[in-house]
């Protein structure tokens, strides 16, 4: 692809790195095929290949128009194309060169959005909403009443610094299930691994970068890198794929041994629990597994839960592209209502096709989305080692 960048773009760091990602691009349109959005609307505009032509023309002009927004927003970031791609084309990188640069120009946020950065990263305050907005749901706008659930919140308690497993708590999981990381807790000490947990971890700056507030993002990243940092953790598990993708791509933001340190001993709980053995429970045969898209496009792990389970006694049912995205996308669910819920009714409709006994994800956001439509009990994989 033929590409100018603006002069003063083109001088900073971002702007280089895009222009290398654009001229990999050959127009191919293979992207399109597995993308959500352009399957589910039909608009070049709303796939993969229009997006990068909107980024591109932004990015020549220096320059942000409404068209290139609306359609930047509505882009999941579930990175299917990304997978799809002949090319190597890094689309979920040139999205966030994209949205950093529409929010630089604009510093207009919608309620929702703010009301969104203003809770979600900071799990006490959403521990709180929910509790509060249960009690008075009637008032509650309903983008927001899935994540109403009836919340447990168990503190979780380290084996002593010298552990050599740290355990991530995230945000919204640590408030709204934390029984995930209680039970990943207790599989790892009935197998002999003392596990570390830090009350004072902080948000990832996940959900500060998928939404462009990337100066924002690059601050949480490194609180959390100097909150979570530990010289004797040889390894940091995630249960939740959505802070794993942020933190294992650290290298790329920050430039700093601890970051490129974190990133690379970062792991989710399927690479780890790989070697071990486990019982399958008594009320449960049949699994439809929907893996999240931060765990199959963004960290590129594929058939790790599903040796796990079948290893322990499963059937996993067979589910009907199950590539594609659940619409639940981070903050997607909530800013984006209406396509979201498509891309549920579509999602769910593929998950209960073979009357499973459950539904399994590996992620917070997308478990709390899919038992939103869903008729079948939606769990997190962990849940089904005993």
């Amino acid at each position: 692809m033929r590409v100018n960048i603006a002069g003063p773009l083109l001088e900073q760091a971002s702007g280089q790195r895009a222009e290398e990602i654009l001229r990999r691009c050959v127009h191919c349109g293979f992207c399109n095929a597995t993308c959500p959005t352009y399957n589910l609307l039909g608009d070049e505009l709303d796939g993969p290949r229009g997006r990068i032509y909107l980024i591109k023309e932004m990015l020549e002009s220096n320059r942000v128009n409404s068209q290139a927004s609306h359609h930047l927003s509505r882009c999941l970031t579930c990175r299917n194309c990304e997978t799809t791609c002949p090319s190597g084309v890094e689309y979920g990188e040139l999205l966030e060169i994209g949205r950093q640069l529409e929010k630089r120009q604009s510093a207009e946020k919608s309620w929702l959005e703010r009301l969104l950065l203003l809770i979600v990263p900071h799990f006490r305050r959403l521990k709180l909403m929910v509790r509060v907005g249960r009690l008075f749901r009637w008032l509650v706008p309903s983008d927001l009443s899935r994540m109403l659930i009836r919340i447990s919140y168990h503190k979780l308690a380290s084996d002593g610094d010298s552990a050599e497993v740290t355990v991530l708590q995230g945000c919204a999981q640590r408030a709204l299930t934390s029984h995930v990381n209680e039970h990943l807790l207790t599989l790892l000490r009935e197998r002999g691994i003392k596990v570390r947990v830090s009350e004072s971890e902080v948000c990832c700056g996940g959900l500060h970068l998928h939404l462009g507030h990337h100066d924002e993002a690059l601050q949480l990243m490194k609180n959390y890198c100097s909150t979570l940092h530990h010289p004797t953790t040889t390894t940091y598990l995630s249960s939740a794929s959505g802070c794993g993708v942020t933190i294992k791509d650290y290298a790329r933001h920050l430039d700093t041994e601890v970051a490129k340190e974190l990133a690379s001993r970062t792991k989710d709980a399927c690479e780890y629990l790989q070697p071990f053995t486990f019982k399958r429970h008594p009320n449960v045969k049949r699994v439809a597994l929907h893996n999240p898209c931060t765990l199959l496009h963004g960290q590129a792990i594929r058939g790790k839960i599903e040796a796990l389970l079948v290893k322990t006694g499963y059937e996993l049912v067979s589910v009907k592209d199950g590539h594609l995205c659940c619409g639940s996308a981070g903050t997607y669910s909530i800013l984006q209502p209406e396509l979201s819920s498509q891309l549920l009714q579509d999602k769910v409709s593929c998950l209960e096709e073979n009357t499973p006994d459950v539904i399994a994800t590996a992620n917070v956001g997308c478990q709390l989305h899919l038992n939103e439509g869903a008729d079948i009990p939606v769990v997190h994989w962990l849940m089904l080692l005993r």
